[in-house]
């Protein structure tokens, strides 16, 4: 079988980054096969790969409007299932630095589903086009090269029902998106090539989350409330409206985790930067007990630094870039990331691991900026703080606080966060001009601008 030929792609990892990967592979390949350590449920339920779908999860906006190209008509699908949909300034409230941005409407699309029912009707789209299967319940214990390990030519897995011995399964391509746990820096090492860089910013995040049935009228006219943290008061929350209840999940920072026992719950509620979620569930009907979660740091994997890397082998998603979860990045990247694999299937013949890496590390800056700049302008967060992530630490708090009068800076705001636009959109001089009011904004935002272009 001609290696530049291509018939058949396998896929490391079933979840969100590895279905969005299949999606596009599938325009190119005969044949398209996922592999995954789980059973792939029938419906929307929880999976034991999955950790954090029992918490609250966002789609940014750029996500959406992603999912929806490559899976036409799914945002309806999705809203006649039940999920809420509205918009994402007009209909979310966000209160970001101890500062209640100003909402109206942005155009952009707030899409509150559950992570079940979300990667439930994505895998549904992917599994229904021709040649994609699922290899389910099989361990992927390493990959399968040529002689001079130059190339890979497959994978060898090991099913979970019998334990039986390794078998390979031969392949054109290889993706893997098995997240954040992905093996690839070892078996890179093993093969006799260099393991990819490492940044990473310890957080020390811990999540409790607990649904709930509200009162009628709790949340007024909006579907979401979501709390960041302050300098003071590093404790936040996310109130999200969902299919058939309203799920909380509260979020704690270097080691300050919310309690997972009713009263504990309860009283860390108290302690938020706003009190917006605890008017919200004043008399509501706790629907079950408060279940927890671990995210001890955002770490980045900089294979687009690689001199050397094997022929037919790609990596997408928390493989690459596993960011804090209180930022709701992780499937917004993956599908930006989908989209990079298509461009680079484009060239035509065997895809570049170069080129490819080079393209999603485009999305990845854009958030890596967003998330890390906002966890270091947080004492006692680890990593790395250059003069430039410090300057704009204080030009975003001065943002995020004009924008809780000047609506446009909001919407501004959140079309960034939302990776829709990119982050030096911000430091544009009509933007740059409302923030630093009223002492001559042009200069200092060209010098912002200076440092931000290096």
């Amino acid at each position: 079988m001609g290696r530049d030929k291509r018939n058949h792609a396998v896929v490391l990892g079933a979840s969100m980054a590895g279905l969005l990967a299949a999606r596009v592979l599938a325009e190119e390949f005969d044949r398209v096969t996922l592999i995954d350590r789980d059973t792939m449920p029938p419906d929307a339920r929880h999976r034991r790969g999955v950790p954090q779908s029992r918490h609250a999860h966002g789609l940014l906006a750029r996500g959406q409007q992603i999912l929806e190209e490559l899976f036409p008509g799914l945002t309806e699908e999705l809203v006649q299932a039940g999920a809420p949909a509205g918009d994402l300034l007009g209909d979310v409230r966000w209160h970001l630095n101890g500062n209640r941005l100003r909402q109206r409407a942005s155009g952009l699309t707030a899409l509150c589903a559950s992570r079940p029912l979300l990667e439930n009707r994505v895998r549904d789209r992917v599994l229904d086009r021709a040649g994609v299967t699922v290899l389910d319940r099989h361990d992927i214990v390493g990959l399968a090269t040529t002689s001079d390990a130059a190339r890979v030519t497959g994978v060898r897995v090991i099913g979970r029902a019998d334990g039986g011995s390794a078998e390979v399964v031969e392949a054109d391509l290889v993706v893997d998106a098995t997240g954040a746990g992905s093996r690839l820096p070892v078996w890179l090492t093993q093969l006799g090539y260099p393991a990819p860089e490492e940044e990473t910013v310890r957080v020390d995040v811990g999540y409790a989350t607990r649904n709930y049935r509200l009162r009628p009228g709790a949340l007024g006219e909006d579907l979401v409330v979501v709390l960041g943290p302050t300098r003071d008061n590093l404790r936040g929350a996310v109130l999200e409206t969902l299919e058939d209840r309203t799920m909380l999940t509260l979020v704690g920072r270097l080691g300050d985790y919310p309690p997972t026992d009713p009263d504990g719950f309860t009283g860390f509620v108290a302690t938020l930067p706003a009190p917006d979620v605890a008017e919200a569930i004043r008399d509501a009907e706790p629907l079950d007990a408060p279940v927890p979660t671990r995210f001890p740091a955002s770490v980045r994997r900089r294979y687009e630094r690689l001199r050397r890397f094997p022929a037919g082998l790609l990596v997408t998603g928390d493989a690459v870039c596993r960011f804090n979860p209180t930022f709701a990045q992780g499937m917004t990247v993956a599908a930006l990331d989908a989209l990079a694999l298509r461009r680079e299937l484009e060239h035509g013949g065997a895809p570049r691991p170069d080129r490819f890496f080079a393209g999603i590390a485009t999305g990845i800056d854009a958030a890596w900026a967003v998330a890390v700049g906002a966890d270091l302008a947080l004492p006692g967060v680890i990593g790395r703080r250059t003069p430039r992530t410090r300057v704009m630490s204080r030009y975003v708090a001065r943002l995020q606080a004009a924008a809780a009068r000047d609506a446009g800076l909001a919407e501004a705001f959140i079309r960034v966060a939302g990776l829709v636009d990119r982050p030096p959109r911000l430091l544009r001089p009509a933007i740059a001009a409302r923030v630093l009011a009223p002492g001559g904004p042009t200069r200092p935002a060209a010098r912002i601008s200076e440092m931000m272009n290096g």
